[in-house]
């Protein structure tokens, strides 16, 4: 995965990336428009403690994709480690059974 300065995985920076939820309200626009330019979360807290976090719409995209790569992945290993897995000439055989044999483009000289 991207650990990269503009990755919404990139290390927090505690003077810029934590902010009260008071001044998060006095400087919620500029606050906003800073979240798309750096790629880092913002922890907003209250009471001096963690109560939210904010990302720019395309980094929590980027988290949820990768988040539903992992468990793709994950899904495949246990398959695996359950021994269901078919190999590619059954698979072949299945697919053809069920939607008919397709036609295979032939290789071009």
């Amino acid at each position: 995965m991207d650990r990269s300065e503009n990755s919404p995985t990139s290390s927090l920076r505690i003077a810029e990336d934590i902010v009260p939820i008071g001044e998060l309200k006095a400087h919620l626009s500029e606050n906003i428009r800073a979240l798309r330019v750096r790629h880092r979360p913002l922890v907003v807290t209250q009471n001096g403690k963690a109560a939210a976090v904010m990302l720019a719409p395309e980094d929590f995209d980027r988290l949820m994709l990768q988040a539903s790569f992992v468990a793709a992945v994950q899904d495949g290993l246990s398959d695996l480690d359950a021994g269901r897995v078919v190999s590619d000439e059954e698979l072949g055989r299945r697919l053809d059974a069920r939607l008919g044999t397709a036609t295979r483009p032939t290789k071009r000289k």
